[in-house]
């Protein structure tokens, strides 16, 4: 395991990163390289723009080559956005083993039979994480290995996305030369990268504000419970100063990262910052006290989605280890006063670097890096619930039957025989559909 090295590759708003790692002999990554580049071709974590984003990822791909002295061939890629939707199903299986003891080989069925599922014209399965098993109507369960009984069920957390997204994100890497490993919902890599073990069991919420979207993951009972994606993130913040203060939006960006505050009452004293003016005008100075007013009061807003995200989810009064906020937006001064005086939740700010060793641990050992840092840590380590149906044959991806409304919004239950069928993986479906569609052209990819 210490000789693997893991390239995770973050296709953010405002930056494409790509962080080499490598696990050492006591558990601890080790950073060898970090490439960074600015995004424009991605709008609130979806591509917008194929050769924008393809030239940001060979220019990160490339930087984080020169640092680490490792040719990168392969990504793991994280993928958001607010097309990303979550739902729960129940699958049961009957085993047939002539000691009615339950193997290994029984839960990997029961899991890959959840990648079967009928979702939305359109959408794909990205993750099936387990809630828990029942085993003969006995519940509760978190490992049904070695036990005895005629019936398996399972509660299964399941996450999709937009097809098209995917293949958008599949063509991007791609055309920059590199293949895609594997797709890894972004909320569940920053988890990696900022929880603890002891948050995760004790009941947590992550809240990652990006550029384009904050995600949110709540654990409970080291379980994923519950994930949510809204549509707001550090951008529009840069957009209001933009219109706000009537400046362009690369001086918005710096007033921002220099000198904003998510709590205006906070500034002891209010400053006047001088930002220059367009050619032949004068300079225009701005009230650093305005400046945060503007921003708290767009960051109270995506907070009060966050805040109502939490209440629905049914698990409000389940975060003992509180609220970690992590992602570019948590970078702000007074950010987490902001979002204990909004949700009244105790709140701490998530860095990576308790899981790095050496390496270039102060370069990446910010908010922003949580996410490339958590699709190494991901990629290093070997999840059950991240591991796809093995390929039997390669057919052209289908468009699933839509079920009916209701089997959205209410738990599903589906009884699983023991018949075969074929099993194809999420990603090795967009690379079928997208070989197909470059053959057409007469292109072909390797």
């Amino acid at each position: 395991m210490t000789d693997k090295i893991v390239v995770g590759l973050d296709i953010g708003t405002t930056k494409i990163c790509a962080i080499v790692g490598k696990r050492n002999e006591y558990g601890k990554i080790n950073i060898l390289g970090v490439g960074k580049a600015e995004s424009d071709g991605v709008n609130r974590g979806v591509v917008v723009n194929i050769e924008k984003t393809v030239l940001a990822i060979r220019e990160a791909i490339a930087e984080a080559e020169k640092q680490s002295g490792i040719k990168i061939e392969v990504v793991h890629v994280g993928i958001a956005g607010e097309h990303v939707r979550s739902m729960q199903h129940k699958g049961i299986i009957t085993l047939n083993h002539p000691d009615l003891e339950i193997v290994r080989e029984d839960v990997s069925r029961l899991h890959n039979e959840m990648f079967k599922i009928a979702t939305q014209p359109g959408t794909e399965i990205i993750h099936v994480l387990p809630q828990e098993y029942t085993v003969d109507n006995q519940g509760g369960i978190v490992e049904p290995v070695g036990m005895s009984g005629v019936r398996l069920e399972g509660n299964f957390h399941i996450v999709t996305g937009q097809t098209t997204a995917a293949n958008n994100i599949f063509r991007c890497v791609t055309r920059a030369g590199l293949e895609v490993s594997e797709l890894i919902l972004e909320p569940l890599a920053s988890s990696s990268a900022v929880l603890t073990d002891e948050e995760k069991e004790a009941g947590v919420c992550l809240i990652d504000i990006g550029g384009g979207t904050t995600d949110i993951a709540i654990w409970e009972n080291n379980i994923i419970r519950h994930t949510a994606v809204i549509p707001f993130g550090g951008n529009i913040v840069t957009e209001d100063i933009k219109q706000g203060c009537k400046v362009m939006k690369r001086h918005a960006e710096a007033l921002k990262t220099q000198y904003g505050s998510a709590l205006a009452d906070a500034l002891e004293e209010d400053l006047l910052i001088s930002i220059p003016g367009p050619r032949d005008r004068a300079a225009k100075e701005i009230s650093q006290k305005m400046l945060a007013q503007i921003i708290q009061c767009r960051m109270e807003e995506i907070l009060e989605f966050v805040a109502a995200e939490i209440k629905n989810s049914g698990y409000e009064e389940k975060l003992v280890a509180g609220i970690v906020v992590t992602g570019g937006g948590a970078q702000l001064a007074n950010m987490k006063q902001l979002v204990e005086y909004v949700t009244g939740v105790d709140t701490r700010i998530g860095l990576p670097g308790e899981h790095l060793a050496s390496g270039m641990v102060d370069e990446v050992n910010f908010p922003m890096y949580a996410t490339g840092t958590g699709l190494v840590i991901m990629g290093l380590n070997t999840s059950d619930y991240l591991q796809r149906p093995p390929q039997k044959q390669v057919v052209a991806p289908q468009t699933p039957v839509m079920q009916q409304p209701q089997s959205y919004t209410t738990e599903q239950k589906s009884i699983i025989t023991t018949e075969e069928r074929p099993k194809i993986s999420f990603v090795d479906r967009v690379k079928t559909w997208f070989q197909n569609t470059l053959s057409n052209t007469g292109d072909f990819i390797e």
